[in-house]
């Protein structure tokens, strides 16, 4: 059983997206980064850069005591190996599907997340930030449209089969008009996007995060404990 440390950003979807997806059976607990959660000392013991997803699988194929990752990235890989779903064995179609993986984890998903951070939650709207992760985030989906138009007779997903590239890039793109882009200039990407949505799993995975995420807007004191963060504070919470 998979012990899944969540909360609903498109991070924590990637994971979801994956076990709604497989035959794995989890559980799901709630770390509610608004409040502090990420900082308690149980869940540093698993995850030690205070942030979620993370998981606990409690029966490792190699067996033995249980085995925790963190970082989404790594999660999504660890799954994919343990399930034997959604990433290749062969070398060539293996690497294809991690370059793409390693693409969203160092690319895609911090310029789209400074997008986010600059043009909603940012107290101060400073043009030339939001300009910038705006212009960078539009490149990446640039560079995104240009690999889908590749594959589309091939499957048509990002490394040509459906595959754990795929459930990592979707969540960073489902708040696109929040990042300033317009799908309809990307006709790949739009077309992979709708592909994507219509999936049943990915379905349920959000209804879960819908489930769960707060509703009311992020407080001001939750963006405290979400961007006032460094290493001295995060310290004397732990």
């Amino acid at each position: 059983m998979i012990e899944l440390f969540y909360w609903p950003t498109p991070n924590g979807h990637k994971i979801t997206i994956f076990l709604e997806e497989s035959d794995l059976s989890y559980q799901l607990r709630p770390v509610n980064i608004g409040a502090g959660d990420q900082f308690k000392p149980d869940f540093l013991k698993i995850s030690p850069n205070n942030r979620m997803p993370a998981i606990i699988d409690h029966a490792p194929a190699a067996g033995g005591a249980p085995l925790s990752v963190f970082e989404s990235g790594a999660i999504l890989q660890y799954l994919a190996e343990k399930s034997g779903k959604f990433l290749p064995q062969a070398p060539r179609e293996k690497y294809a599907v991690l370059q793409w993986l390693y693409w969203q984890m160092g690319g895609l998903g911090p310029m789209a997340g400074q997008n986010h951070h600059f043009a909603i939650y940012a107290p101060e709207k400073l043009p030339y930030a939001i300009d910038r992760y705006v212009k960078e985030t539009n490149r990446l989906y640039g560079v995104l449209d240009r690999q889908l138009a590749k594959t589309r007779d091939q499957g048509g997903f990002i490394a040509g089969a459906y595959s754990i590239a795929d459930m990592a890039s979707y969540p960073w793109i489902v708040p696109w008009k929040q990042q300033g882009q317009n799908l309809d200039e990307f006709p790949d990407l739009r077309r992979w996007f709708d592909t994507i949505r219509a999936r049943p799993a990915v379905q349920r995975a959000y209804e879960i995060g819908d489930r769960i995420r707060p509703p009311e807007p992020m407080s001001e004191e939750a963006k405290k404990v979400l961007f006032g963060q460094t290493a001295e504070n995060t310290r004397a919470k732990a």
